[in-house]
């Protein structure tokens, strides 16, 4: 979703706030769901429109009929392989966060899900000085890193 609302040319900011505007909507319309497998691609139409929306609201210049990001072949039909060894990375990868002691279960949490944290709100949520979230959060990457190196493929 954030990279759908980015390539329409928004800003950090105004690209967090079509997403999350996407999220809204879902939330709007969840008693109209028919199908839920289907809600990934609602969610990335509606964040597009969102950008959109945000986007001529801010005075850009949009082309009349924009291109449909999910016409393009790479993205119409991803590879499957490709797929399953991200999936498969993924879950080995939340595995051994999971695995961490706190805070850093906590604190990688809240950067991997949200891209555009600051220090300040990561400090505020965790009851952290400002100043020792970077050294943490460094700390917490090599931990991480060295539970990754240990037995990559183990699950």
């Amino acid at each position: 979703m954030w990279a759908v609302a980015r390539a329409a040319g928004l800003g950090a900011a105004d690209a967090a706030d079509a997403v999350q505007g996407a999220w809204l909507r879902l939330v709007e319309s969840v008693d109209r769901i028919r199908d839920p497998r289907a809600v990934g691609a609602w969610l990335m139409t509606t964040t597009r429109r969102e950008a959109l929306r945000l986007g001529r609201k801010a005075g850009q210049e949009f082309p009349a009929d924009p291109p449909d990001l999910y016409e393009h072949p790479t993205l119409a039909a991803p590879d499957p392989t490709t797929e399953i060894v991200e999936a498969d990375y993924g879950r080995t990868l939340w595995s051994r966060v999971s695995r961490l002691s706190e805070p850093c279960r906590t604190m990688l949490r809240l950067f991997a899900l949200n891209p555009d944290v600051r220090y300040a709100q990561v400090a505020a949520r965790m009851h952290l000085p400002v100043g020792s979230v970077g050294p943490t959060r460094a700390r917490c990457s090599a931990k991480l890193r060295t539970l990754l190196a240990e037995d990559p493929l183990e699950c």
